[in-house]
């Protein structure tokens, strides 16, 4: 009955834990992470199973799957984030330039109003 009520524990938490993570959409680094510890939980469990220890390979997988995916998602983050900063400037040179045309603009018809007047 004790393991029972550890069990029953031990999920709550669990589950509180993954309730509590999404407050917010993940990022592409956490993404990253639980793909690649999924998919090394569950090679490692296979790997494990045929040497009488799935549990012990699932955890091994699932820490190096970890790793790995957190790197690669760590590297797609920063290419999203140097995409976004780039974006963030070409728009804010768009709108200089939208800017400068008006006021060339403005220039023009002063210019030529002011001529008419001679």
């Amino acid at each position: 009955m004790l393991a029972r009520q550890r069990v029953q524990a031990g999920m709550i938490v669990v589950l509180m834990f993954a309730l509590s993570a999404c407050s917010q959409p993940l990022s592409t680094r956490e993404k990253g992470t639980l793909a690649g510890g999924g998919l090394g939980a569950a090679s490692g469990a296979i790997i494990g199973s045929t040497i009488g220890s799935p549990g012990a390979g699932a955890a091994i997988g699932g820490a190096m799957g970890a790793l790995g995916g957190g790197l690669v998602g760590d590297q797609l983050q920063g290419v999203e984030n140097r995409a976004a900063y780039q974006q963030r400037q070409i728009e804010r040179q768009n709108r200089e330039l939208r800017r400068q045309r008006r006021e060339l603009e403005a220039l023009k018809n002063k210019s030529s109003s002011d001529g008419e007047e001679y």
